[in-house]
């Protein structure tokens, strides 16, 4: 009996180490490539606003980091740098600076959703139509399939985002 125990507990963690180690490695393998030095350099050309991802927010950990610039544009979101790798990581727009899982579940809902973060060193994303960057001020990177903050980088001053969401100022 002992020994049936021991080849069931031995089974099972093997296939849970197999199942952590393919959720990790899959976006890896999967992922498109990165954009490359052009690309970035045009949209450093488009810049509006520019911030700093960095690896050591309250909210991150050592699975769940980014690190590296934000260029923000009208129509592009780019980060030159790099993520952990992980599943399904979103790109959204926040209302105010936010550095733990907890303050952006409460600022979720009054944040926009951009898009896909499908690479890790480095990506471009694209603004939707109707969006404006200048109504908020933070770039927040978050895993959607287990609700795990990544990192964030505040783009411009909360007061000027705040001015610029009561009154529109081109």
């Amino acid at each position: 009996m002992r020994r049936w125990v021991i080849l069931i507990a031995t089974h099972l963690a093997m296939l849970a180490m197999g199942f952590a180690g393919g959720v990790y490695t899959l976006p890896i393998l999967t992922a498109p490539q990165a954009p490359d030095a052009a690309d970035l350099r045009t949209i450093s050309a488009e810049t509006l606003y520019a911030g700093r991802l960095a690896r050591d927010l309250k909210g991150s950990d050592l699975l769940h980091w980014g690190e590296g610039e934000i260029r923000v544009s009208r129509d592009r979101i780019a980060h030159i740098g790099r993520l952990a790798p992980g599943p399904d990581y979103k790109l959204y727009l926040a209302p105010r600076f936010v550095d733990t899982k907890a303050a952006f579940l409460l600022i979720k809902d009054r944040s926009v959703r951009v898009g896909d973060v499908q690479t890790f060193n480095g990506s471009i994303v694209a603004v939707p139509a109707g969006t404006d960057v200048r109504d908020y001020n933070t770039v927040v990177i978050w895993c959607e399939a287990f609700d795990q903050f990544i990192s964030a980088a505040e783009y411009q001053p909360s007061s000027q985002a705040r001015e610029r969401a009561r009154r529109w100022i081109p």
